[in-house]
């Protein structure tokens, strides 16, 4: 396992529409493994390849509750339902925090380290999360998304009015 550096904005891959993955190898197991290792280091819930600088369509989710790890290959959402806004930061911009509406509820279809398709559903801040990586792979960053910036300060007794 290796934890990998976190690249940084404003390095041009994170503004890049990422590759799709064609191979499910050794190479993507060892990939994921690793990007699990550095988001963990790193006190993330997710994190795509761009940001390890790795051009592809790869994202990991874990936001520490029963759900576990979810791999994200060549992800499509392909329903969402409702909106809801809350606090985003990201590891590409240490420091940085915003107000961002996204759908409340999301379908997933993915791929799995095997190459298995599958679909499911995320609500809440499992959504949100997927959503900001999913973003990421397509190089839309949440920064282009805020709607009210919040300062570190202000994290402490932060609630979304």
């Amino acid at each position: 396992m290796a934890i990998l550096p976190i690249v940084m904005h404003p390095d041009p891959i994170l503004e890049k529409e990422c590759e799709k993955v064609t191979e499910f190898d050794k190479k993507l197991k060892k990939l994921l493994n690793n990007m699990y290792d550095t988001m963990i280091e790193a006190d993330g819930v997710g994190l795509a390849a761009p940001q390890i600088g790795v051009d592809l369509q790869v994202a990991i989710v874990d936001i520490g509750d029963e759900t576990g790890t979810i791999e994200l290959i060549n992800p499509v959402i392909i329903e969402n339902d409702g909106t809801d806004t809350d606090l985003e930061g990201c590891l590409s911009f240490p420091g940085l925090y915003g107000e961002v509406t996204r759908s409340s509820s999301i379908k997933v279809r993915t791929f799995n380290r095997k190459g298995k398709l599958v679909e499911f559903q995320a609500k809440g801040f499992l959504a949100r999360a997927i959503q900001h990586e999913i973003d990421h792979l397509h190089g839309v960053l949440f920064t282009t998304k805020i709607e009210k910036y919040i300062t570190e300060e202000d994290l402490e007794g932060y609630e979304v009015k």
